[in-house]
């Protein structure tokens, strides 16, 4: 895949963030070359405050001095501003479906798994374990005999997907909690994560392992802190 060099593109984003991630393995699919800025969430550029100054968070892609922001957004204006790979399907219904699947990963599938992982009332966990194990059950209904979640080839929902596969087991690493995605529980899934994370064009985007553990390690050192 030739890279095309777009004059002033740039992402501000943090490596360890799966948000982040998901606009770098798009524009990584479409040959898109890009200037990264890596941001400091603790001392924010001001870079970042001119140009999300709403929410104040990454990523951001300026294309021309224009602010992009929301990462399902951003990987929407990518697929429709350069040519070559499809990440969304042309026709309108599967285009529908692939937005809804995605919007279903980022919102409720990440905030069930990120509010339980972070309560340390026990009863909570189990609840909301129960409620992460049937979302999950869910996405393996839909994923059926496919290789991907749009069909034979990765697409929009995988993409946000990748966070079930690198940062969730990494999460759970470093909790000290029972992992979920495992072939006795949920085969298609499991095996549909390792498919993704076998890419070339996956594994090339993907932060270090370490500064993902790290990064979720001062965020459990800094819960411990608060509770005491």
């Amino acid at each position: 895949m030739a890279a095309e060099q777009e004059e002033g593109l740039k992402l501000l984003g943090v490596r360890a963030s799966p948000f982040s991630h998901r606009v770098q393995l798009a524009l990584k699919l479409k040959g898109v070359q890009h200037e990264y800025l890596q941001e400091n969430l603790e001392n924010k550029s001001q870079l970042l405050l001119k140009y999300n100054p709403i929410y104040k968070k990454v990523p951001v892609l300026l294309h021309k001095e224009k602010p992009i922001i929301e990462s399902l957004v951003i990987i929407e204006y990518i697929d429709e501003t350069w040519d070559g790979y499809k990440i969304l399907p042309h026709e309108p219904y599967r285009r529908a479906l692939a937005r809804f699947w995605a919007i279903f990963i980022a919102e409720k599938c990440m905030y069930t798994i990120w509010t339980t992982a972070w309560t340390f009332d026990e009863e909570k966990r189990e609840k909301g374990t129960e409620e992460v194990s049937e979302i999950l059950k869910t996405l393996e209904n839909e994923l059926k005999d496919k290789l991907f979640f749009g069909g034979d080839a990765l697409g929009f929902v995988d993409i946000v997907g990748v966070f079930l596969a690198f940062w969730f087991p990494i999460l759970h690493q470093v909790l000290g909690l029972p992992q979920l995605v495992v072939i006795e529980n949920f085969p298609k899934l499991y095996d549909w994560s390792q498919r993704l994370l076998d890419l070339n064009v996956v594994k090339e985007t993907l932060p270090p392992k370490e500064d993902v553990f790290a990064a979720f390690s001062a965020n459990l050192q800094r819960s411990n802190n608060a509770t005491k």
